[in-house]
């Protein structure tokens, strides 16, 4: 299906070579395991785990250049004869069946591929540029910049913020929000310090290195959510300057919702955070949430005034979740917020990376600078924007609309917790929070089967992201071929599966010590 989203096939000049019918896609995608790679630059056979450390070395992935489509130079009679037109067509109906097999086995990720855009075929003919700001017109006459402060008038409502109070951009994707609503707070304060749990996204710390801010990593709980007493002993440490602090919302895996009672579209809020109890492990790797209003009140108590901080919230995946959760605390520009940002390319499903950064205009004016040559006024990251991103968040979000996501959202659920069970049934470590969509459970102990699977791993956990295109018949076929893979790992009792009790708790651990 997501390969029939944009395009009903690839052409070349109106025509595609078909492959023959006993073509195997898999021989496209399937290399051997990539050799782990260690820090001297000497290679091994196999990820394994340090004795004594308990260090995982982490197993990259293969080096394109084996199997990169190279450039070359058209022959002298090639228009003549077609062969060129023919061969590139050949490569592209190639590469077209290698994502649909692909795409069959997508597990790990927090990508919705069931989506259609084929409506919007039309406009892949024209180079559309959203370059500088969102809402004065550049010289550049192809832009889309009408639908893309439409989609953001829509962010802006349901965060309550008015319209003459916000400013924001639809991004490159989720790091790009995070870069930019960092760089704001760094902006509004040069000489604050950007306070992060250490499980943030791996862009928080990219963006303290690329602004060379001084960053305090404050701890975890084993939730993996932010320890608010270690954050106030940080900051009480650091009284005399300004504090930036980014603020975790279920990154990643995304945790703790359930489903609520429709509410009338201004009430809706597309990132809530859930209380502390609520949530399951990690952020990265594990959704966790950081309290919002608890970080708030660590704040006050250390003395910092509202004019003395900045909150960047990271969003990502819940942005659309979120609006059928109850009993969770709103993230409403009511509070003293600074920016929010929400990927467009997660539960939305659109098919190129995009995402969604707000922030209040009176902050943005420090960042914005008149630009003579494009008639416009620029405070975006990359200047140049994709303007086909825009169109196709707002082709979503008129033709969903709330009752559709609302769907969406609880079939993600059933279908979790669905393939929860199955797994402890099947003797098999798992947590699923009883809000989450998100399933953690061993890391299988074949490299192979996690990259058909694609799926995402840390340390000796993995897990499956449940989004609106895995089926109840993807999952079954997962566990089937995980179980019969168990069978042939611990066959001969040389290998045991994984503990996860220092992840998930020991009551979903099933290792031979927790059973």
């Amino acid at each position: 299906m997501v390969v029939d989203a944009l395009n009903e096939d690839l052409r070349i000049n109106g025509a595609v070579e078909p492959l023959p019918e006993d073509f195997d896609a898999t021989a496209v995608i399937i290399d051997p395991v990539p050799l782990a790679v260690v820090d001297n630059g000497i290679v091994k056979e196999e990820a394994q785990i340090i004795k004594g450390k308990e260090k995982r070395e982490i197993v990259l992935g293969r080096n394109i250049h084996t199997s990169c489509l190279e450039v070359t130079e058209p022959e002298a009679d090639d228009e003549v004869t077609g062969d060129r037109e023919a061969h590139m067509a050949s490569v592209l109906a190639r590469y077209k069946r290698a994502l649909t097999e692909r795409t069959k086995h997508h597990l790990g990720y927090p990508y919705n591929l069931d989506f259609d855009y084929g409506a919007l075929t039309q406009l892949q003919h024209f180079s559309i540029n959203n370059l500088g700001d969102p809402f004065i017109e550049s010289n550049y006459g192809v832009h889309s910049r009408q639908f893309e402060v439409g989609v953001l008038d829509w962010f802006a409502r349901l965060w309550e913020l008015e319209k003459n109070e916000y400013w924001g951009y639809i991004t490159n994707c989720g790091t790009e929000g995070n870069l930019h609503g960092i760089l704001v707070g760094r902006e509004v304060f040069p000489d604050g310090i950007l306070y992060a749990s250490r499980e943030s996204h791996y862009s928080v710390f990219k963006a303290a290195r690329m602004y060379r801010m001084e960053c305090e990593k404050v701890d975890t709980l084993w939730s993996g959510e932010i320890d608010c007493d270690d954050f106030k002993a940080k900051l009480l440490s650091h009284q005399d300057k300004p504090a930036i602090i980014n603020v975790n919302i279920g990154k990643f895996l995304h945790h703790c919702f359930s489903l609520s009672h429709p509410m009338s579209p201004l009430l809706f809020i597309l990132l809530i955070l859930a209380h502390p109890t609520e949530t399951i492990a990690g952020t990265t790797v594990k959704g966790a949430v950081d309290d919002l209003d608890l970080v708030i009140k660590k704040l006050e108590e250390a003395g910092f005034s509202h004019d003395r901080f900045y909150i960047h919230c990271d969003g990502a995946l819940f942005g659309l979740m979120m609006p059928f959760v109850k009993r969770a605390p709103k993230v409403t520009f009511k509070k003293p917020v600074g920016s929010v940002s929400v990927s467009g390319h997660k539960f939305v499903g659109c098919p190129m990376p995009c995402g969604v950064q707000i922030t209040r205009l009176e902050y943005v004016n420090a960042l914005a600078r008149d630009v003579e040559y494009l008639a416009s006024r620029d405070a975006t990251i990359m200047g140049s924007r994709n303007g086909h991103a825009p169109i196709f968040l707002w082709y979503t979000l008129n033709r969903k609309g709330y009752r559709g996501f609302q769907k969406e959202v609880q079939k993600c659920l059933r279908n979790a917790h669905y393939f929860k069970g199955r797994l402890v049934e099947a003797g098999i470590g798992a947590m699923l929070n009883e809000l989450s969509s998100t399933v953690v459970f061993e890391r299988p102990h074949d490299e192979e089967f996690i990259r058909k699977w694609q799926l995402a791993c840390k340390g000796n956990i993995a897990h499956v992201v449940v989004m609106p295109n895995i089926t109840i018949e993807k999952l079954d076929d997962f566990l089937n071929e995980l179980l019969e893979k168990r069978a042939t790992w611990f066959q001969d009792g040389k290998d045991q599966p994984y503990c996860i009790s220092s992840d998930v708790g020991e009551k979903n651990c099933l290792c031979a010590l927790h059973k």
